[in-house]
């Protein structure tokens, strides 16, 4: 009785990465490096941590420069953030939605001013190139996606979602810092926006 040919099965290679699957893998590697290291970072060091060859970084990208704007460009991109935004549950209260919504961009731009803030010294051209090019698209793209956020409550809204949305933005990424006082949580950041700055009805 011939034996089962699982073993072969199972070993059957998976299939290769298309270029441009290799391509992400390669930035999402580099981003935390670049973090880390800023432009001193080394294709080397990137390749180690892929768990590829040297060489396969310059088969994607034709050298470390348009490696090191490929991931800027990808740090601004706001397709992570709108992701979590529409996956934010709309039947939530609004101010739960809001929250929600305050903490995934601010770790959007946290993670942003990251990689932007290690390529600031010796960085030359990456930071503001590509900060021009997408900031105008990213900030349309995430004030449609929190706009639909504010959409069922359109009736209690006083202003329209989009301008709502325009106007949270605008808090969310301004608020400023004081040393006396702790940044505001996102609850409490939403709190403010929502309901003002004075506590109950002034005499």
């Amino acid at each position: 009785m011939t034996a089962p040919k699982e073993n072969q099965t199972t070993r059957r290679r998976a299939p290769g990465m298309s270029p441009e699957q290799r391509r992400e893998m390669i930035i999402r590697t580099a981003i935390p490096l670049i973090t880390e290291y800023g432009s001193a970072v080394t294709t080397a060091k990137i390749a180690r941590a892929a768990g590829i060859g040297e060489g396969t970084i310059f088969r994607v990208f034709a050298d470390k420069d348009e490696l090191l704007q490929a991931c800027i460009a990808e740090a601004l991109s706001p397709e992570h953030a709108i992701r979590e935004l529409g996956a934010i549950d709309v039947s939530q209260p609004l101010p739960d939605r809001l929250a929600e919504a305050a903490e995934a961009l601010q770790a959007h731009m946290d993670r942003l001013g990251a990689i932007i803030g290690s390529l600031g010294h010796g960085g030359g051209k990456h930071p503001g190139t590509v900060r021009g090019a997408g900031r105008e698209e990213s900030t349309t793209r995430t004030r449609a996606a929190l706009a639909e956020l504010l959409e069922p409550d359109k009736a209690a809204l006083r202003r329209p979602p989009e301008q709502i949305a325009a106007l949270f933005l605008g808090l969310l990424f301004t608020q400023p810092r004081t040393q006396d006082e702790p940044e505001l949580t996102p609850q409490e950041l939403v709190e403010v926006f929502l309901h003002g700055a004075v506590s109950g009805v002034a005499k």
